[in-house]
């Protein structure tokens, strides 16, 4: 029995979830991880994921969230500029949702109501119908995410929550998206047209980091955040018939993207 396994699918498991899922639990674990004390962690996460530290702008880190949140070289992630083009926001695991009737279905057994998982706002009706586009982040992927598209984003959203993990498993117990710390904001582009895209913390995922929390005018490609340590997830809300999805990510299951990458294109480009 692994770990999740236990947390989820045992009673005593059950019980110590409690425990560590509170938020202050989390702060305290990224409180460690912005002190230098926690770099004696950096050097088995390293070899135990087999990152590749070339790939990034430096090795010399501060912390352990240093390394977590590392920067990429120039070059190394190319951003799909043709503006017809839909775009991931980050590297990690796609999975493609259809919204229907106000709820969307990330994994079999599991539903969560848009309403719940937006705060309760309003706006939620109008993805009903639409596409919600779930990308996992595991913790040796690159942490650092951009928007989807250029337009005028909204004020970031931000809604507390029970921190959970977002590995498959939690999700066969849990309404995951409706119970982590989430952030979200509108970006009203131009080629999709009003979209959401919110950022989901998991089990000792201390902070989330978005650059822009007001309202302004963001770029395709432009960095939006990073989340410090733990497994992630970024949420992307589509209206209907805003876009259509390359036929790769459209099978079932999670798909490998990386930041940048083009899934798709505008509905009107067709």
């Amino acid at each position: 029995m692994t770990g999740l396994e236990f947390l989820y699918k045992t009673v005593p498991g059950r019980a110590c979830l409690k425990v560590l899922t509170r938020p202050g639990l989390s702060r305290a674990v990224g409180r460690f991880l912005d002190k230098s004390a926690s770099r004696v962690l950096i050097r088995p996460f390293v070899r135990g994921n087999g990152i590749d530290l070339s790939e990034f702008e430096s090795d010399d880190f501060r912390c352990f969230n240093d390394c977590f949140c590392r920067k990429i070289k120039p070059g190394r992630r190319v951003v799909d500029m043709d503006e017809t083009a839909l775009i991931s926001p980050c590297d990690g695991l796609l999975s493609v949702y259809p919204v229907t009737q106000g709820t969307i279905l990330p994994v079999k057994q599991s539903a969560y109501t848009l309403s719940a998982l937006l705060g309760g706002d309003p706006a939620a009706g109008d993805y009903d119908g639409g596409t919600a586009l779930v990308f996992r982040l595991c913790v040796d992927n690159y942490h650092r995410y951009c928007y989807v598209d250029s337009g005028a984003k909204s004020s970031t959203v931000r809604l507390p929550g029970v921190l959970h993990t977002v590995r498959p498993i939690a999700l066969e117990r849990e309404p995951v998206f409706v119970e982590n710390a989430r952030e979200y904001t509108f970006i009203d582009s131009k080629r999709f047209g009003r979209l959401v895209q919110m950022e989901v913390g998991a089990l000792l995922v201390g902070r989330i980091e978005n650059h822009l929390p007001g309202p302004g005018e963001v770029l395709r490609g432009q960095e939006k955040g990073t989340f410090l340590y733990g497994g992630s997830t970024i949420i992307v809300l589509l209206r209907p018939g805003a876009a259509l999805l390359d036929p790769l990510f459209t099978g079932g299951g999670e798909t490998p993207v990386k930041y940048g990458q083009r899934i798709g294109q505008s509905a009107a480009a067709k």
